[in-house]
């Protein structure tokens, strides 16, 4: 077991310097008056758009999704409607956008933080329904660069005692080995605290999102 950890460490570490050399990818955002940079990934599933931009130490993520209706190959320029984060493609948030006909499709946004190492404690965020909105341009390079603010509802979860003592030795070095893939790779591993072992505690805040911009290179 000991053997093939090292050998997976040595491995993505490896991985690691070509990944972040090959990703020319930008964002940036303030987090609660906190500068937050970092180089995001993208995956297309269809018409959805999935953004990650991850960092570590403490680790955290920020996730956009972005799913448009008239082109399920690209993503195009305009103004896409932010959502509630848990219930994006209802009816009613697709009548919505295509409605006013001013929205080139949904967004969606969530931001996790560990606030307790080794991921103990997390304070996650989530879009609403609150009329917010992501803009997307394309540049001249064919990159696509987007601008958005938000205010996500944020909530606090605590790992349960009993995933602490019956996980042992074996939860924690998933969470190392979840630690070194997000480092190695830039996606996001095992960072979410929803359904892995969590439980949301009673206080709630808001965790505000200013002056967003990101860059995708499509080539």
């Amino acid at each position: 077991m000991k053997i093939c950890f090292t050998l997976l460490v040595g491995l993505l570490m490896a991985t690691a310097s070509m990944a972040q050399i090959e990703n020319n990818n930008t964002l940036s955002v303030m987090i609660d008056g906190k500068e937050y940079k970092t180089q995001p990934r993208r995956i297309m599933i269809g018409n959805l758009w999935w953004i990650t931009a991850n960092a570590i130490k403490p680790d955290k993520s920020l996730r956009i999704w972005l799913g448009g209706y008239l082109n399920p190959d690209a993503l195009e320029e305009g103004t896409y409607l932010v959502v509630d984060a848990d219930r994006p493609d209802t009816k009613e948030n697709r009548l919505k956008a295509e409605g006013l006909g001013k929205y080139k499709g949904l967004a969606a946004m969530k931001y996790v933080e560990e606030t307790r190492e080794p991921r103990m404690e997390y304070h996650v965020g989530k879009s609403q329904n609150g009329n917010e909105t992501i803009v997307v341009k394309k540049a001249a390079d064919g990159s696509l660069q987007a601008t958005f603010n938000g205010t996500l509802v944020g909530s606090y979860w605590k790992e349960k005692a009993g995933a602490t003592v019956f996980g042992g030795v074996g939860r924690l070095m998933n969470k190392m080995e979840d630690k070194i893939i997000t480092k190695a790779s830039g996606y996001d591993s095992g960072i979410d605290p929803e359904g892995n072992g969590y439980r949301k505690q009673d206080k709630t805040d808001q965790i505000v999102l200013t002056n967003g911009t990101f860059m995708l290179k499509m080539k």
